[in-house]
């Protein structure tokens, strides 16, 4: 009874910060973790550490088991290098130059050698949370940030496993482990070839099946990886990994994200219930130096890693903000140290408190990630980075470098049928998008297009509207049409521009900022059905024939990967 009454309360709580958070027009992370710290150390009313630890280790395992289940291991081909090489090349400099940070204040080499992987690793949990928020998993710094994360887990696995046995290392046990791995790995191969699709297919016609199924899997690969000495978060991404072939993995997908972002609640409720507000002489100092070390040290390493891999500066700068925080290992890390004796409480007190402060700047960093990149840019031109990705990810006719009738920015979706209506009212036009594989598309069928992200005043500039008829943004973003609106207006007065937002008052203040018209997707359904009733009257046939003739269009969409818009 302890325990339920313990878990409603902070769902309870955490639900009235996420209400107070929005209505400020806040991000959600800081608010619960500041219910953590009302909860635990300020008010003492939760004392059940180890429930509380079990739900949050739980959530970060479905947050892997989702990321297994949405990863294309194909779009991954691309960022394969920076993502390896890249990966290991940051953990390493990021390492060494947190161990001396830590050994100039005073730590012991043992103590700084933990504080120096501990600052190294950024956390999965945290940022596939804001990268899906903010629907950019399939843009290429997404990619980038998701095969980074994926290199720093397999590193911070060997990590523990490691400097578990420091004191007495045993390379034959190591090695049994990492054979026990590949068999498994090898097992759940063949399992996800041809055993979990003739399986799923029999269960896909009870969805409480097809739930409880794939829960068993996630659960159990997790078992097993924990047996051999890894991480259960690895065995459960490598479970997710195994069906995400299956034709059913949308709907798993959709059943099992609320049991994420319930247990992924519990976790960022748990880092305040997990700081000691004891004795803290002595660790504030060493605390601001470690927080600057990882929100301005670590993103600029990564800035620089990036880049040499030939990516442009709004890529290299969204990958570097977004991982400008320490990892749910640095803290399994921590606790793994203090229970070997290889570090006292007081390091992990520290781990604790910079977790909570890196995790909350990285969700401003990401709210006001595009005016961040406009106050650093100028920094980062001097740096010698380069301004736009490789020249395969654009093309633009010699007699379109200057002049066109329409732009269109963002192809997927709702701009699918804009490009339709373009393309056939024969009108030259441009299209701008920030996902490399519909650039590479559009480049295949030699339509004109740009890559890049409209947020990058840069890629405005590219752009010549002063002969221009219309704009279109399909990009929901109050603060880019903004700065879109404002930068069209200074070439022409003519052009008609037509933006996108999600809500009534985000389209209020569009208006007010000089836009034509703005679309709103939710209102958009509604309008269409009314139509479509007008104009049949009853009309079976009419129904019936337009009936096919969305059906196709569906198959079309969903072989352009459109289904799901907000699965994410």
């Amino acid at each position: 009874m302890e325990i339920f009454y313990e878990l409603g309360l902070i769902i309870i709580v955490a639900t009235l910060g996420g209400f107070l958070a929005r209505f400020c027009r806040q991000p959600l992370i800081p608010a619960y973790i500041l219910v953590g710290i009302v909860l635990g150390p300020w008010l003492g009313v939760i004392t059940n550490s180890a429930m509380v630890e079990t739900l949050s280790l739980a959530g970060i395992a479905f947050l892997l088991f989702l990321v297994g289940l949405e990863l294309d291991i194909n779009k991954l081909r691309d960022i394969g290098p920076v993502a390896t090489i890249g990966g290991i090349a940051q953990v390493f400099l990021t390492g060494i130059a947190g161990f001396f940070l830590a050994r100039l204040l005073g730590f012991s080499p043992m103590q700084a050698l933990y504080l120096g992987i501990i600052l190294s690793f950024s956390s999965t949990m945290v940022v596939v949370k804001l990268l899906g928020d903010k629907h950019e998993l399939a843009t290429l710094h997404g990619r980038i940030i998701i095969g980074l994360l994926l290199m720093q887990d397999i590193i911070a696995i060997f990590a523990l496993s490691t400097l578990a046995t420091i004191n007495g290392f045993f390379a034959h046990a190591f090695l049994l482990a990492m054979i026990k791995a590949i068999g498994i790995l090898i097992f759940l191969f063949v399992c996800g070839k041809y055993i979990f699709p003739k399986l799923f297919h029999y269960i896909a016609s009870s969805q409480e099946l097809l739930f409880l199924s794939a829960l068993s899997i996630c659960f159990f690969f997790s078992y097993l990886f924990n047996v051999i000495g890894f991480s259960i978060a690895i065995g459960a991404f490598v479970a997710g990994l195994s069906l995400a072939n299956l034709p059913y993995h949308i709907e798993i997908i959709g059943k099992v994200k609320s049991l994420r972002d319930f247990f992924a609640t519990i976790f960022f409720v748990s880092l305040g219930l997990n700081l000691t507000l004891g004795n803290m002489d002595g660790l504030w100092w060493p605390l601001l130096w470690l927080t600057l070390a990882v929100v301005l040290l670590k993103p600029f390493i990564m800035l620089l890693l990036i880049s040499a891999f030939g990516q442009a500066r709004r890529t290299a700068f969204l990958s570097a903000a977004y991982l400008a925080q320490i990892s749910e290992f640095s803290l399994i890390l921590a606790a793994q140290g203090i229970a070997l004796g290889h570090i006292t409480k007081s390091i992990f007190t520290i781990t604790v408190l910079l977790a909570m402060l890196t995790i909350t700047l990285t969700s401003y960093f990401i709210k006001f990630d595009n005016a961040l990149f406009q106050l650093f840019s100028s920094i980062i031109h001097r740096l010698g980075i380069p301004q736009h990705n490789e020249k395969h990810l654009n093309y633009l006719p010699e007699e379109q470098q200057q002049s066109y009738a329409a732009v269109l920015i963002g192809y997927d979706r709702i701009g699918y049928d804009i490009f339709s209506s373009l393309q056939r009212s024969k009108r030259s036009f441009v299209v701008v998008d920030f996902n490399p594989d519909i650039i590479k598309q559009l480049v295949t069928q030699r339509v004109p297009c740009i890559y890049g992200d409209v947020g990058d005043e840069e890629i405005i500039d590219r752009l010549n509207f002063k002969k221009t008829a219309i704009v279109v943004s399909t990009v929901p973003m109050v603060d880019v049409n903004t700065i879109l609106i404002h930068r069209i207006k200074q070439q022409s007065h003519k052009t008609a521009i037509f933006v996108t937002a999600e809500s009534v008052r985000d389209a209020l203040t569009l208006y007010n900022n000089g836009a034509d018209y703005v679309i709103l997707p939710h209102f958009l359904g509604g309008e269409r059905v009314s139509s479509m009733i007008e104009q049949f009257e009853g009309n079976l046939e009419k129904v019936t024939r337009f009936k096919y003739d969305h059906i196709d269009e569906l198959k079309k969409r969903l072989a352009m990967q459109h289904d799901h818009p907000r699965k994410t």
